[in-house]
């Protein structure tokens, strides 16, 4: 193919993010747009040359895609994943991917027998700085991750529902759960405690303001997560122990303390996002699964950690990552 055709369902913020990113891309050509709200489908098709639609079944039928962005809000995927397999067309679908664990392996097992490449929006994943401390890591023995994702109130009215959006740790702060794992490896068990403390104003808000998840991993290492929406500015970091050695990543930059001897490292890489795209656009060109970090299958995990943190909030227990019936209630 001479140029990628891409096609989008779901024309808010994330979305235009990746449009911006890809209309620059000069393997790229930006086709058609869905979303529910045809006056949000149009404004985006009318600025990036796309055809708009306010129904999904009629792009698909319509439009000759390539590839797929699925920029919905965790709620509203259905089917959506199913039907751009159907047509062999390759899926980048933005995290969270769900709700339910259940629905989500079983999108994963059809996107496999589809063999079509598949990403999500892990984007932290492909910051310079963070290949580097993960390179670093490698072959070491980790005892502590230490966590947090601090940040204000989103006012997006779906993102305040338990039922839509599965809360902070789920929507927003999965973004530094999924770092943790990129670093220090998937997670074996969660017990975490949420509450709603300081917010409880907001009209018809009721998702936890605070909430903190500790987490043993596969390796035996042992760590927390920490994550607020009750803060004036936004703070994120991950930092991963062992005996004499320390990695910090704080927002982008990179501290290694090693033996007393610290050396810290600005990122330089200028545009997450197109990192991110341009990667998943190359893979779909070559072949070359290797270039994309995040997966559906690896997301999974991530989505499938702050779920279980979410059932042992509200059961008051640790939860296994691997049992059934993890899914956000209401």
């Amino acid at each position: 193919m001479s140029k990628v055709r891409v096609g989008f369902v779901g024309a808010g913020g994330i979305a235009g993010a990746h449009m911006e990113a890809l209309s620059i891309h000069e393997k790229v050509q930006l086709t058609a747009v869905c979303d529910v709200v045809a006056a949000s489908a149009q404004k985006a098709a009318d600025r990036y040359g796309m055809q708009a639609y306010g129904d999904f079944d009629a792009m698909l039928e319509s439009e000759q895609l390539d590839v797929l962005f699925v920029c919905v809000p965790p709620f509203a995927h259905g089917d959506i994943e199913e039907k751009a397999c159907a047509k062999g067309i390759h899926l980048f679908v933005e995290k969270p991917l769900g709700l339910d664990m259940d629905v989500i392996r079983k999108k994963a097992e059809i996107i496999r027998q589809a063999g079509i490449m598949s990403a999500s929006g892990y984007v932290l994943r492909y910051l310079d700085t963070a290949s580097k401390a993960r390179e670093f890591l490698q072959g070491k023995t980790i005892g502590l991750v230490r966590a947090h994702y601090m940040t204000s109130f989103v006012p997006t009215p779906w993102w305040r529902d338990m039922a839509k959006s599965g809360g902070q740790l789920v929507e927003q702060t999965t973004h530094t759960v999924d770092m943790v794992r990129f670093l220090a490896g998937d997670i074996r068990k969660v017990y975490a405690q949420m509450a709603l403390r300081v917010m409880g104003d907001i009209e018809n808000l009721n998702i936890p303001d605070v909430g903190t998840m500790s987490i043993v991993f596969d390796s035996g290492a042992v760590g927390h997560v920490d994550t607020c929406f009750i803060q004036p500015d936004h703070r994120v970091a991950v930092e991963v122990q062992g005996r004499d050695f320390r990695v910090v990543l704080d927002g982008s930059t990179l501290s290694i303390t090693e033996n007393n001897r610290t050396v810290t490292v600005k990122s330089e890489t200028k545009d997450m996002m197109f990192a991110q795209d341009s990667a998943f656009i190359e893979a779909v060109l070559t072949g070359d699964r290797s270039l994309i970090l995040a997966p559906y299958d690896d997301a999974l995990k991530t989505v499938e950690a702050t779920l279980a943190a979410n059932k042992s909030a509200e059961t008051g227990h640790a939860v296994v990552l691997g049992e059934e019936g993890l899914t956000v209630n209401a």
